[in-house]
């Protein structure tokens, strides 16, 4: 099967949304399917406003009209709700083409913090954009009720859990350092909406690290001498760190997953979190982790957790089942000839 998916996160960005999109299009093209991959490299591209790592793409839509136009594809999925996807959605609608659309993010909480833009009136987006879609893909059951009880269908939106790759992510080498034990590690983006800063201020034995890049970073380097920020690292290296941390700490209240925290896991890191969605849906009541709305106690606990646990937990999830989810999804179109003319 030919399949598109529309995407405005793409790389060079590091997040749960890009890591996301790899895995799956790797794993589909491994069994069997063509993948066409629409993302903001092929446009001209402007930073986005107080997000200068997320590129916007500019006069998008005759290029993603044209470009779907010869797809020839069998399934659409549109990934994001920017740019590249509204012009997407705008040629399927015209042409009466069905897809499908994920929901990856909390992105009226993101834009709330930020803006503090109501709620309500960025829900009323999401309605309007994923309205037509023939199933909004979430990634956990709390996100599911989320929608739900922000005016969504139940019947259109789907589970899609996510998965980690279980060869990169393993226990193995550690990096090597002479920080002071136990080692906290954080990993995700430096900025508001990942709530890293009530990690920094606890009140922990040893040593923290933060791995990620982002618009708060040179802010925290400067008010959090003591902590060690990493920056960006590729997974393999990010993976010996995982293996030298003694708990990971995930701060965040706003993500709808955190793939992350399966990495960690994978390691053999045991996880300390708030008792939120994303923590919740990845940890259950499994043993691997502690979640309490105290921060720091969650962190001691957890010290106490053995690695094998952490990863025994990480192997129950795996990108091959999450990708046959994601097909199992898709809306195949009957035939793909209803993309040979183009109602512009």
């Amino acid at each position: 099967m030919k399949i598109v998916i529309v995407t405005d996160a793409w790389k060079p960005q590091v997040n749960g949304v890009v890591r996301t999109l790899t895995q799956t299009r790797d794993e589909l093209m491994q069994m069997g399917h063509e993948v066409d991959l629409l993302n903001p490299l092929e446009f001209r591209t402007l930073p986005c406003p107080t997000y200068p790592e997320i590129r916007l793409s500019l006069f998008a839509r005759r290029k993603v009209n044209n470009r779907l136009k010869a797809a020839k594809l069998d399934a659409l999925h549109i990934a994001t709700e920017g740019p590249l996807g509204m012009a997407a959605r705008a040629y399927a609608l015209r042409n009466k083409i069905p897809f499908t659309t994920a929901y990856h993010t909390r992105f009226p909480e993101y834009v709330q913090a930020r803006t503090r833009l109501p709620l309500s009136l960025t829900y009323r987006f999401l309605r309007w954009f994923h309205g037509p879609s023939s199933a909004v893909m979430v990634p956990t059951e709390v996100v599911r009720r989320d929608l739900l009880d922000n005016g969504f269908a139940a019947q259109q939106v789907v589970l899609w859990s996510r998965g980690v790759d279980l060869n990169i992510f393993k226990p193995g080498p550690a990096l090597s350092h002479q920080e002071k034990p136990p080692v906290f590690l954080c990993v995700g983006r430096v900025a508001v909406e990942k709530n890293i800063e009530a990690f920094l201020k606890l009140d922990l034995p040893g040593t923290k690290w933060v791995a990620g890049d982002g618009p708060l970073l040179a802010d925290l380097k400067l008010r959090y001498p003591k902590v060690r920020f990493t920056g960006v690292m590729d997974q393999e290296t990010l993976a010996s760190l995982y293996n030298a941390a003694d708990v990971f700490v995930f701060p965040s209240r706003t993500d709808t997953f955190g793939l992350v925290l399966l990495e960690a896991l994978a390691c053999g890191c045991p996880v300390a979190a708030y008792p939120v969605t994303g923590p919740i849906d990845v940890l259950g009541d499994a043993p691997a982790g502690v979640m309490d709305e105290d921060l720091r106690l969650a962190c001691l606990k957890a010290l106490d957790i053995p690695r094998q646990i952490a990863r025994s937990h990480a192997e129950k999830f795996s990108w091959r089942a999450s990708t046959e989810t994601f097909l199992a999804h898709l809306h195949p179109l009957k035939s793909s000839s209803a993309f040979a003319t183009e109602a512009a």
